[in-house]
């Protein structure tokens, strides 16, 4: 039992998770400040109130309806998205892009840089089987959506 719990708590997921919700609960205190110091006196200007939480109430009976809450809650949401959008799924995208770009084209990597994927593993286990069995092999690079790239490719030796 213990030693199931352990290789949960090692898998490679659960501690990037675990990464992801600490920087995620430390980015929401930036965002809020910004919000808070920034977007919420502009905001509260333009309406003419203290803050965007107190702005755009609609009073109901013995309630009030604050549109402003709602407001101050999607400028949150949307610097949130845009920030993790630029700061982190854009550039990791471009990088995957520049990798399969050089693979294709056939340029060796640099394994400093590039270390060796399971996928290039595995390819490479594969195309060696079917070298001694003498079945025809796919490049990798056909696999991934270059139907003509050559077979040749550079390989990756551990």
């Amino acid at each position: 039992m213990i030693n199931g719990f352990k290789e949960f708590i090692m898998r490679g997921n659960v501690i990037e998770l675990a990464v992801a919700v600490v920087i995620g609960a430390a980015f929401t205190g930036l965002v809020n400040a910004i919000v808070t110091g920034i977007f919420n006196p502009l905001i509260a200007a333009i309406f003419n109130a203290d803050t965007l939480k107190n702005s755009l109430t609609v009073p109901l009976g013995d309630a009030e309806l604050s549109f402003g809450l709602v407001l101050a809650a999607l400028i949150q949401f949307l610097l949130v998205a845009a920030v993790v959008y630029f700061a982190f799924v854009m550039p990791l995208n471009k990088l995957k892009e520049n990798q399969a770009r050089r693979r294709q084209a056939g340029v060796p990597l640099d394994p400093k840089k590039n270390p060796v994927t399971d996928l290039d593993l595995l390819t490479e286990i594969r195309d060696l089987l079917a070298a001694s069995t003498g079945a025809p092999t796919v490049s990798s690079s056909a696999a991934v959506g270059a139907p003509f790239a050559d077979a040749g490719a550079a390989k990756h030796t551990i």
